[in-house]
């Protein structure tokens, strides 16, 4: 039998296998998928800001920022652009962090030879976010760039002549929503850096606390402090309660703390835990943080159930013997969050009671016309995160008086991320680089205008518009970036005019990282 053949056959078992599993068929194999997964991380490295290091494989990016912070005395050199722009702000930037980190602990046993690279990508983001940290006593550094300045120029990071200007939150001037989300970063990186570099990962852990006790302490907006140079960019619409819920959630995670679980306990109800919301976002997080604390739920259900088979009271998760009447409240109180995840993947659920959601025709998941893929890479790493916690304990989601498997909520997450690598009515790539037909005019300036290698003299700030009108494709392949996706009809626009379409971001490739991760292992 030749190869071919051989192949074929391997595909077509696939195929049945995945049907099985109530999975939808794809022109995607697992060797799709991972190089999918190595992609979407190589993206990180087009987008890093301060001293590239001899590892860089985005070549024709340079150095750039490297006096960020200088004229304040601070040393704020590193982290990430955000996306197509040279600004870093701090929210985004932790968020990414925050998902990539996530997307390693859920799905990191899937990652293989990209573990390493992976971890390069979070570290990248939290070095720079414990300088932003720890530079002053009551002070969060979380921006550096005027972005109205910014935005009136187009050209590249290592030619950048636009204000530095650096913006911080502080007791005075608080901003609960930008530190809390730091705070989550932190404690979710401290996670997956604690057996390969446990000082880091305390390091980390330690300054997340810290962090998270400032942005509780003073509590207060940061849109509010720092009103002209966020909104409208990064302005916090959900405001800082939803933050500081999930920072809490995050730190409980990572160090099995209960005092945490006692904040969220205490503070859930008045901060919003109680409402349901359908937009995981840098900018709300509660769904998020449902399905983060559905796990503790099924912990303490697991040890309820144990308790009761047993009789013991062997220490747990909790950290030490607990009264059997704690257990069965806690369970109780928790169940909350399993049913508010409930709610949140039900919503997403064709034909079921709770459906909100709205699909394009191609079937994919719509929610916005700027840069909406980001809601479809999220909402699909929630699917997978959640379907993995079901099969982990045997449980289902409930909708209304119907159930959902784990099964669907993997094909519908399968789906979205089916639809973003090509499977989809236009038949293109949403991620660079790609398959075979991939956008080309992607809004992202260093990757529009010659690199430094290729042109190595300054590009002045009104020059490098010829490059944005130009007709051209982008001069440097942004490797794995995904960009803003099609309109609510599946119409996509190869304009790097129209950067709601065509603008990648950090935290658009963020989550799909760990959904690219957990399909290639299938």
């Amino acid at each position: 039998m030749g190869h071919t053949t051989i192949v074929s056959l391997t595909m077509q078992i696939l195929c049945l296998t995945l049907c099985s599993l109530s999975l939808p068929c794809s022109a995607f194999t697992s060797e799709h998928y991972s190089d999918a997964l190595a992609k979407s991380i190589l993206f990180y490295e087009g987008q890093r800001s301060g001293r590239l290091p001899s590892t860089q494989r985005q070549t024709w990016r340079g150095d750039s920022g490297l006096s960020d912070g200088s004229s304040y005395h601070v040393d704020l050199v590193g982290g990430y652009y955000d996306a197509g722009d040279n600004v870093k702000f701090g929210l985004p930037m932790a968020f990414t962090t925050t998902l990539l980190a996530w997307s390693v602990i859920e799905f990191g046993n899937s990652m293989h030879n990209q573990m390493e690279n992976v971890k390069a990508a979070i570290r990248w983001g939290t070095d720079y976010l414990l300088k932003a940290a720890t530079a002053t006593p009551a002070t969060l550094y979380v921006q550096v760039g005027e972005p109205n300045m910014d935005h009136r120029c187009w050209e590249r990071p290592e030619d950048m002549d636009t204000p530095r200007n650096v913006y911080k939150v502080s007791s005075q001037n608080p901003g609960s929503d930008v530190a809390a989300e730091t705070a989550a970063a932190l404690a979710a990186a401290s996670i997956v850096f604690k057996e390969s570099d446990p000082s880091y990962s305390t390091k980390l852990l330690q300054t997340a606390m810290k962090v998270f006790d400032f942005a509780d302490r003073f509590r207060g907006s940061y849109s509010d402090s720092l009103n002209s140079v966020v909104c409208p960019f990064y302005c916090s619409y959900s405001g800082y309660h939803d933050e500081l819920l999930w920072g809490a959630s995050w730190l409980h995670r990572a160090s099995q703390n209960t005092s945490y679980l006692a904040y969220i306990q205490s503070n859930g109800h008045t901060m919003g835990a109680d409402e349901d919301d359908y937009s995981f976002s840098w900018d709300d997080k509660r769904p998020g943080t449902k399905v983060l604390l559905s796990k503790v739920f099924f912990l303490n259900s697991n040890v309820l159930l144990e308790y009761k088979n047993t009789n013991d009271s062997k220490p747990n998760f909790f950290s030490g013997p607990i009264p059997q009447d704690f257990l069965e409240k806690k369970t109780e109180e928790f169940q909350l969050y399993k049913a508010h995840s409930d709610n949140y993947i039900c919503s997403l659920i064709p034909g079921s009671p709770n459906f909100q959601a709205q699909y394009t025709p191609g079937g994919l998941l719509y929610k916005g016309s700027e840069s909406n893929l980001q809601y479809v890479t999220s909402s699909a790493f929630l699917l997978l995160t959640y379907a993995k916690y079901l099969s982990t304990n045997n449980g289902v989601a409930t909708c209304g008086t119907s159930t959902v498997t784990a099964d669907k909520l993997i094909a519908l997450a399968k789906k979205q991320v089916d639809y973003i690598l090509g499977d989809n009515p236009a038949k293109i790539s949403y991620m660079v680089g790609f398959g075979q037909r991939y956008p080309l005019h992607v809004h992202h300036r260093g990757s529009s205008l010659p690199s430094v290698h290729a042109h190595p003299d300054h590009i002045a700030c009104n020059s490098g518009f010829q490059y944005l009108y130009s007709g051209s494709p982008n001069p440097n392949v942004l490797v794995g970036a995904i960009v803003g996706g099609p309109d609510s009809k599946d119409n996509f626009a190869d304009d790097r005019n129209n950067y709601q379409q065509s603008e990648p971001a950090t935290y658009i490739n963020a989550a799909f990282v760990g959904s690219v991760a957990y399909f290639s292992a299938i």
